[in-house]
């Protein structure tokens, strides 16, 4: 018998697009031939993934790389525009409504902004507490239990139950948002830069609440970050992610040591370190890599002096070029 964890979330080459339709000035312009389209945003571009039960996967890319879209996509909360997506083995397309709503209760979402994600016109038991009671996993006469147990768990007094949202801490604030994830019993808690709003010591503090909170409820994560030193910290395999697609997957560890994508490399060398020192990339004609520019040999930067043919017409695809490790570059082939 296999020791592997069972796939508890599968992404298989899904696809996201946004389309902005015609205004009313464009619709005249093409009566007369304009022949006008509308916008079209690949926000997410054939993306393939796996979470396995217990993991703790980071994803990491620049602002505008498409990981919230992602991580909205794998709870539910965006359709998928291509590609499918499987919970425990099952695909959910294929689900009757009661068991996509029961499947869809074990990923909940926690958001990047405590305060914007919770109504302030309401109390924390209810904010807490309605969910469970809405989906029948609670009667009314035990909400305030439930909710003062909650609290308890994420580290709030339960006595700050009757109070609204504005009366707490951001870091309080983003407690109540974890308590309101875990109030349906998750199995897998997508982060949306849960910690990116939260002073430096308090990031720590929940940080290490998530990493408690894994140990005792069993959970699952995926821990959506640009900052590399969290992901690090928290997570047991890291993806990276460049314009709607993954790039480079690896166990933590692997990639700090050994990132092998070009602009893996390029991102983990723009990281703040408290050290003074010359960043050599490959010796790109004295430029200090960035993601926004980085010199390297993919696909997406044809100018590249190492770039190869390829690399301006054929994309490159992810590949295992160790155990564990996947990346997509051309580069690769030459090794």
């Amino acid at each position: 018998m296999s020791d592997k964890p069972a796939t508890l979330l599968a992404l298989e080459h899904v696809a996201k697009r946004f389309e902005k339709p015609l205004d009313t000035a464009a619709k005249i312009a093409n009566l007369f031939g304009a022949a006008r389209q509308p916008q079209v945003v690949h926000a997410v571009d054939d993306v393939s993934l796996t979470i396995a039960r217990g993991e703790v996967v980071g994803l990491v890319g620049e602002s505008g790389c498409g990981k919230s879209t992602l991580g909205r996509m794998a709870v539910g909360l965006h359709s998928l525009s291509a590609g499918r997506r499987e919970w425990k083995g099952q695909d959910l397309a294929q689900l009757d409504a009661a068991q996509r709503r029961r499947a869809q209760l074990g990923m909940q979402m926690i958001f990047q902004d405590p305060y914007a994600s919770l109504n302030p016109r309401l109390r924390v038991r209810d904010i807490v507490g309605e969910a469970p009671v809405a989906h029948g996993m609670v009667s009314a006469h035990d909400q305030e239990e439930l909710v003062a147990g909650l609290l308890q768990k994420v580290g709030l007094d339960p006595a700050v139950a009757r109070r609204f949202p504005h009366q707490f801490s951001g870091g309080q604030r983003a407690r109540v948002g974890i308590a309101r994830a875990l109030a349906v019993q998750p199995e897998l808690l997508v982060c949306d830069e849960a910690v990116a709003a939260l002073d430096v010591s308090i990031q720590a503090q929940v940080l290490n609440l998530f990493m408690r909170l894994r140990d005792e409820l069993s959970l699952t994560y995926l821990f959506i970050s640009h900052d590399l030193g969290v992901v690090r910290h928290i997570s047991d395999r890291v993806l990276i992610m460049y314009l709607g697609r993954i790039v480079e997957s690896a166990p933590t560890d692997v990639l700090f040591a050994q990132g092998n994508h070009p602009y893996t490399v390029a991102l983990l060398a723009s990281a703040p370190k408290l050290e003074a020192k010359k960043i050599d990339f490959y010796a790109v004609k004295g430029e200090i890599p960035s993601p926004l520019r980085p010199p390297s040999g993919c696909h997406f930067h044809p100018r590249c002096p190492h770039v190869m043919p390829r690399c301006r017409d054929e994309q490159p695809l992810l590949k295992e070029i160790a155990p564990g490790h996947h990346s997509a570059c051309h580069l690769n082939d030459m090794l």
